[in-house]
């Protein structure tokens, strides 16, 4: 994601986000250069179109962090989407930990807690909720929806490719090793997902 808002300590451009002046977001906007984008608390957040036009043109598989209207604005654009809405457990332990990261002004505090209640009413419309009562069990079964994911389509592969996995089933052998590589990508999610949530 693109953010015009600064930097976090500790975070880093190109890799938490594409940290851009809000003059050049705004740029972006006009040049519908963004799948999607928000004004939140104050600062733009939006999915640079060209980034994930590219990346699923390299036939890998793309994981935003956006927010419901984002969400939304996406499943329009790719209907085949899944979506995930990750929950806490309670308002009141949200606050905690927004507070605790202590980065946040009790102003926007206060707005991001108001903008998550009008998010849970959204819950519904997702195809799954994770509760996050821990980093590692929310991890455990974000995981596991990517792996049940990627698995069906592996498993549809063959049975439309198929009966046995062949060096020759070119296209069999490509998807297996990606999700080899999917699972590898899967633990920098949970460090990133530990990083973010708690």
């Amino acid at each position: 994601s693109a953010t015009s808002r600064s930097p976090r300590p500790g975070e880093k451009d190109g890799v938490n986000y594409f940290f851009v002046s809000r003059e050049r977001f705004e740029q972006m906007i006009q040049g519908h250069e963004l799948l999607e984008w928000v004004e939140y608390c104050g600062n733009y957040y939006g999915t640079p179109r060209a980034y994930v036009e590219s990346a699923l043109d390299e036939g890998k598989i793309v994981l935003l962090e956006i927010d419901v209207e984002g969400a939304n604005n996406v499943k329009r654009h790719y209907p085949q989407c899944i979506m995930v809405f990750i929950k806490p457990p309670s308002l009141t332990e949200l606050r905690r930990r927004i507070t605790k990261r202590g980065t946040e002004s009790a102003e926007v505090i206060e707005k991001r807690m108001q903008r998550a209640r009008n998010e849970l009413k959204y819950s519904k419309d997702y195809d799954y909720v994770i509760v996050n009562r821990t980093v590692e069990e929310a991890a455990d079964r974000f995981l596991e929806i990517i792996r049940q994911k990627t698995a069906t389509l592996i498993a549809a592969c063959c049975s439309l490719g198929a009966c046995s996995v062949l060096p020759e089933d070119k296209e069999v052998v490509e998807k297996m090793r990606k999700f080899g590589e999917l699972i590898g990508m899967a633990f920098q999610i949970k460090d990133d997902l530990f990083d973010y949530t708690d």
